[in-house]
C-alpha cells in the first residue's frame, strides 16, 4: 500500500471502531430501532447525492431489488442487532465479535457455493469460532439488564449480525458483480432506511434524547457510516478487496481503545485473549496471514 492508502485504512478502522462507541452511547436513549433508522437515514442523505453526481443512478434503478435485499440483510438487520447488543455489551466486546464476519463468510461460501477451504483455512475457522465460544462463555450471563436484555442475548445478537454480513458478502459476489459500488452503498442505505422507518416510528423514545445523544447519532450516521463507506470503496478501488479486508483486524483494536478511553471500559486478560484467538483464526481463514508470511 502507498502511505495514503494506509492512512485511509487506519482512518476507516478508527471510524468503524468508533461506531460501537456511539451505538453504546445512543442505544439507551434512542432505542435500537430509532437509532438504526437515524443512522442509515443520515448515511443515505450523504451517499445518494454523491451517487447521482457520479452518474450511478441508472445502475440503482436496474438492480434495485437485489440492492434492496442487501440493504435489509447487510445494513438494517445488523445495525439493529448491534444496537440491541450495545444495551448490555461494552463497545470493545461488540467490536471483537464483529471480527467474526469473515469466518461466517468463509463458512457460508463452503456450504452454499462449494468453496471448500484448505487445511490452513479450515484450521482458521476452528480457531476463530473457538475464540467466539471462549468469549461467549466468559460473558454470557442470562440475567437481564435495565433494558430487559441479557448479555447472552447481546452476544447472540452480535453473532446474528455478523452472520448477516457473511451471507451478504457471498450474495453480493454472485448477484451484484459489476454493479458500481457507490450504487450498492447508497441504494442499500436507502433500502435500510425504508425498512427501519416503521419500527423506528413505533418504538420512538417517549423522552426526547439530549443534545449529546443527537450529536453522537450525527457522527454515527455521517462519519462512521456514510464517510466510512466512501473510504472503504476507495480502498477497494486502489488496493483491491483482499487488502481492503484487512480493516477487519484493526476495527476491534479501535473499538477496544475508544471504549477504554471514553467509557472507561476495562481491558481484562479474558477479553484480550479472546480477541487474539478470534483475530488469529480470522487471519488464517481469510488467507491474510499466509499472504503476509509469503512477502
Amino acid at each position: 500500500m502507498k502511505p495514503r492508502d494506509l492512512i485511509e485504512l487506519v482512518t476507516l478502522a478508527a471510524l468503524w471502531g468508533a461506531s460501537f462507541l456511539f451505538m453504546r452511547i445512543g442505544a439507551g436513549e434512542f432505542g435500537p430501532a430509532a437509532l438504526s433508522f437515524l443512522r442509515v437515514a443520515g448515511a443515505s442523505a450523504l451517499l445518494l447525492p454523491l451517487m447521482l453526481w457520479h452518474g450511478d443512478g441508472a445502475a440503482l434503478r436496474r438492480h434495485w431489488k437485489r440492492i434492496a435485499l442487501v440493504g435489509v440483510v447487510n445494513t438494517a438487520l445488523p445495525f439493529a442487532l448491534f444496537s440491541v447488543a450495545a444495551l448490555v455489551l461494552n463497545a470493545g466486546l461488540s467490536g471483537i465479535f464483529n471480527a467474526t464476519s469473515p469466518l461466517w463468510a468463509a463458512t457460508i461460501a463452503w456450504l452454499w457455493l462449494g468453496e471448500r477451504p484448505g487445511r490452513t483455512r479450515a484450521l482458521g475457522l476452528a480457531i476463530g469460532f473457538s475464540g467466539v465460544l471462549f468469549l461467549g462463555f466468559a460473558n454470557a450471563s442470562f440475567k437481564p439488564g435495565d433494558h430487559g436484555v441479557s448479555p447472552a442475548l447481546g452476544i447472540l445478537a452480535c453473532l446474528c449480525a455478523t452472520l448477516c454480513y457473511g451471507f451478504t458478502v457471498n450474495y453480493t459476489k454472485r448477484a451484484l458483480g459489476g454493479v458500481p459500488p457507490l450504487a450498492v452503498a447508497a441504494g442499500s442505505q436507502l433500502a435500510a432506511a425504508l425498512a427501519t422507518a416503521v419500527p423506528a416510528w413505533w418504538w420512538w423514545p417517549a423522552q426526547t434524547p439530549g443534545t449529546a445523544a443527537w450529536a453522537g447519532v450525527a457522527v454515527l450516521a455521517f462519519a462512521c457510516t456514510g464517510l466510512a463507506y466512501l473510504l472503504y470503496f476507495r480502498l477497494i478501488a486502489h488496493v483491491g478487496p483482499a487488502n481492503a479486508i484487512t480493516v477487519t483486524f484493526l476495527i476491534p483494536v479501535f473499538a477496544v481503545l475508544w471504549g477504554a478511553v471514553f467509557l472507561a471500559e476495562r481491558l481484562g486478560p479474558t477479553l484480550l485473549a479472546g480477541c487474539g484467538v478470534i483475530l488469529l483464526g480470522t487471519a488464517l481463514a481469510t488467507g491474510v496471514l499466509g499472504r503476509f508470511t509469503r512477502k
